[in-house]
């Protein structure tokens, strides 16, 4: 007997997002999976481009988030979800294949699992410098690397996570459970969860920080995730500019909220082999070792990027760091665009 397949609702915050999003859209809509149990939502926090023009060609269901945050949007997207599934979607993200759906929701026909994600950033040799490269250490942060807690398979690793976890190869996706201190950054670019799991761990906050969604369920007790053997793309960023900007944000915000009581346990205050990344940043031979390593294994100019990103991670949360003891501001999303 054939399975049902269970309903998605696809939460997507957008804040000028035209030059990617109707990337995205289309390879939600193209997808090998029954429209009629999938419905996108979008939490636009005040577009002046044509995001809204195309969220509406392309039949999504638009709230406003007055916060602007992407945080913030997920959270009002959410509050709208009436699926079984609620899918973590990035305005930035495209599905890969038209088996995508089909694939991602495999696992939750397995009680026990909670959600689940792509083990991977799809590599596509004509994306972005920066882009290229966050596809190949597998992490948007190089520190994610460096503390292990990075969650998408990376070729100077030749594994999804730095962290010994325990796992099951199911065939088309590992069942791995989550438990411990420390925690991969599973819960953005395409996680799927169980909406009554995932409203339950959000509770009726106004934000929703995708990473920090493993800590509160493990509140209760460890849990079952699976990371599914498929890729997704990032369009993460145009140039380098945007990595620092975007670095900075990360890092600004962060501190903002952390003062406001709106971040609880979470991987930011993670200091598990910090000092590794600060001295291998300081010493300089490190990166260009793991550079060297990573070329020989995928031959991409993009790893030549990895010390300046090393040093740009290093100087935005190095002096980030000293601002907050003083002041705590969030960024301004005045004139931002995806």
């Amino acid at each position: 007997m054939k399975k049902k397949l269970p309903s998605v609702s696809i939460l997507i915050p957008t804040l000028n997002a035209d030059r990617v999003l109707e990337k995205c859209l289309k390879s939600i809509v193209n997808q090998d999976y029954p429209q009629g149990l999938v419905e996108i939502i979008i939490a636009d926090g005040g577009s002046t481009d044509k995001t809204l023009v195309i969220a509406e060609k392309y039949g999504a269901k638009v709230y406003p988030n007055p916060l602007k945050t992407g945080e913030a949007g997920k959270a009002v997207a959410l509050e709208h979800a009436k699926g079984e599934l609620s899918a973590l979607i990035d305005s930035d993200n495209i599905l890969p294949s038209k088996s995508w759906f089909q694939k991602m929701v495999k696992p939750f026909f397995d009680p026990q699992i909670l959600g689940s994600e792509p083990w991977e950033f799809t590599y596509r040799k004509n994306d972005t410098l920066v882009n290229r490269y966050c596809a190949l250490i597998g992490a948007n942060d190089p520190y994610a690397y460096f503390v292990g807690i990075y969650d998408k398979k990376s070729f100077l690793s030749n594994k999804w996570t730095g962290l010994s976890l325990q796992s099951d190869d199911k065939g088309s996706y590992l069942k791995v459970k989550l438990a411990g201190k420390i925690l991969p950054t599973v819960g953005a670019n395409g996680t799927i969860w169980r909406t009554k799991v995932l409203k339950k761990a959000v509770g009726k906050g106004d934000y929703l920080f995708d990473t920090d969604i493993p800590y509160r369920l493990l509140d209760k007790r460890p849990f079952y995730f699976a990371k599914v053997k498929v890729g997704i793309v990032h369009l993460y960023c145009h140039a380098i500019k945007d990595f620092y900007r975007k670095q900075k944000r990360r890092a600004k915000d962060f501190f903002y909220l952390e003062s406001k009581g709106r971040r609880g346990q979470t991987y930011q205050r993670q200091k598990n082999k910090q000092l590794y990344f600060i001295l291998s940043c300081l010493l300089a031979f490190p990166l260009f070792f793991q550079t060297l390593k990573g070329y020989l294994k995928r031959p991409d100019r993009a790893w030549f990027f990895h010390p300046l990103a090393c040093w740009i991670t290093l100087w935005v949360y190095g002096s980030q760091t000293l601002k907050a003891l003083f002041k705590k501001e969030e960024i301004s999303r005045e004139g931002w665009r995806q």
